[in-house]
């Protein structure tokens, strides 16, 4: 397997491990283009999301975001993807995801070396992963053989907000066939990307309508947030979710730790630390517990979430739009 860069001993061991024990789901596979295509599809993903990358290192939480957004709804069949009046795209929640344009450009090149082969669905699942790897989240494999899906609905999208309870949380995942530990890492996306002052100001003013403060957040924080996001805003200033400042754009455990010190933006984030269901996995990882590894394998089981196969969907020629009969 070519890398862009030296790997270390710890990413090469998890490799080993996920292919001798990595389950398929359903007809996912690892390596399923491996002989569809003259080339290395998973290389031509990983050669656009470096030129993009680099030259816009905030692209690691906008793909993390996009794939999160887009398999929570009807599965990971790049729904989201599609345009229109009613689309996905239209609903509040993805009005701020980004990215589009990268899928694009990686759909384009991948027709032009493997027409008619690579869904685009199984690209966000590669492309999100290359870009966790440049942001030096660890590496894992992606399980490819995806179908693109139909129906794209705006009033579908259901997706957890960003105050939902760490029980209602769970639920919401458990839907999708994910349980509670794969939650908390997967939310473990939020140690890259920023959030809106409107998505947490009732932490900062109005707690629970308590017109008071949410007394478990850092009182350095707090002062700081109000400064960012006064109480008669609009909102739409932002702070970094990970308010490590050295690890802002770095996918790490970082965000675990700020948990413990208190320093969570979103409610749900913080409430991860003190709720009996996830607390332990909080702490855990906060202390160093393999993060990378098990995150490559909360987005394995991510990207397997009712996905569409050989008979169910097709291959788009542009990820835009289904064909045409």
């Amino acid at each position: 397997m070519m890398m862009s860069r030296a790997v270390p001993l710890t990413i090469v061991v998890a490799i080993f491990l996920l292919n001798l024990t990595g389950q398929c789901h359903g007809q996912l596979q690892f390596g399923f283009y491996k002989n569809k295509c003259s080339f290395d599809v998973e290389s031509i993903v990983r050669n656009v999301v470096q030129i993009k990358y680099f030259n816009d290192t905030t692209l690691v939480a906008a793909l993390l975001r996009m794939q999160f957004h887009d398999c929570f709804v009807h599965g990971c069949d790049a729904s989201l993807l599609l345009d229109g009046d009613n689309s996905e795209k239209t609903a509040p929640p993805n009005l701020t995801v980004r990215g589009f344009e990268v899928i694009d450009a990686i759909k384009a090149a991948v027709e032009f070396f493997c027409p008619g082969i690579v869904s685009c669905a199984d690209i966000i699942a590669i492309a999100t992963r290359e870009a966790v790897f440049l942001a030096k989240g660890g590496w894992y494999n992606v399980e490819t053989g995806r179908r693109d899906g139909f129906i794209s609905k705006a009033a579908d999208v259901d997706l957890p907000a960003p105050n939902i309870t760490v029980s209602d949380s769970i639920a919401a995942f458990a839907k999708r066939n994910l349980d509670a530990t794969d939650m908390v890492y997967l939310l473990g996306g939020h140690t890259v990307g920023i959030a809106h002052c409107f998505l947490f100001q009732d932490r900062l003013y109005n707690y629970k309508n308590t017109n008071q403060p949410d007394p478990n957040m850092d009182l350095v924080l707090l002062n700081m947030l109000r400064d960012k996001c006064p109480q008669n805003s609009d909102g739409s200033n932002t702070t970094f979710l990970d308010q490590n400042p050295s690890s802002s754009f770095i996918v790490d455990s970082s965000y675990y730790q700020q948990l413990q010190q208190k320093k969570g933006i979103l409610q749900i984030d913080q409430d991860l630390a003190s709720d009996p269901n996830t607390k332990s996995t909080v702490e855990n990882i906060g202390n160093g517990n393999s993060f990378s590894f098990n995150f490559g394998l909360a987005m394995i089981k991510l990207g397997a979430v009712d996905v569409l196969t050989v008979d169910q969907g097709e291959i788009r020629r542009s990820c835009r739009s289904v064909n045409k009969p």
